[in-house]
């Protein structure tokens, strides 16, 4: 009975820890893509940054920066300053070396938490624009979240076809 009482503790400790965040708002949801995202881009090997799937199909490290510079833009649209370097559309082609691209990829996820957390009452339904639409401030953080799960899946896609396993789908994460 005290095995089976250990085994349980131990898998909904290791359950809890891979689900952390989920179901939790934004916020958590927020904390769970920025941190496998993180994870993956680690677990990647660095001469598995130039890697594509076919030609004209974004690499690895482009689909990461492609990450950084839209969460940057996006962000930027309802208020905070996109950094001058993220500016280029050639960013993604520019910076491809794994600690840089990481680098960036952290800098642009610990922006969105940053500006999210100082936001007053409010100012989620304050009206911006974008491409001549009028949306709320909400609605692009929603979409900054869509996008980076969206990406996520494709380096999912990405990794397994390399025989890179996400961290958290490791049976020591389980």
């Amino acid at each position: 009975m005290k095995t089976l009482l250990l085994l349980f503790v131990m898998c909904t400790t290791s359950l809890h820890a891979q689900m952390e965040g989920l179901w939790e708002g934004y916020d958590g949801e927020w904390a769970h893509v920025s941190k496998q995202l993180v994870e993956l881009a680690e677990a990647t090997p660095a001469d598995k940054f130039a890697w594509r799937p076919a030609p004209g199909v974004r690499s690895v490290s482009e689909v990461y920066m492609h990450i950084a510079q839209a969460n940057f833009y996006l962000l930027s649209v309802t208020g905070p300053t996109m950094p001058p370097e993220m500016m280029s559309d050639d960013v993604e082609k520019i910076v491809t070396k794994k600690a840089d691209v990481i680098a960036w990829l952290k800098r642009s996820l610990d922006a969105v938490r940053t500006a999210r957390a100082q936001l007053k009452p409010g100012e989620l339904q304050r009206k911006v624009k974008i491409e001549g639409k009028e949306v709320t401030v909400d609605g692009m953080y929603l979409r900054i979240i869509v996008h980076d799960n969206e990406h996520m899946g494709q380096e999912i896609a990405y990794a397994r076809m390399m025989g890179v396993v996400p961290p958290w789908s490791e049976p020591a994460h389980k």
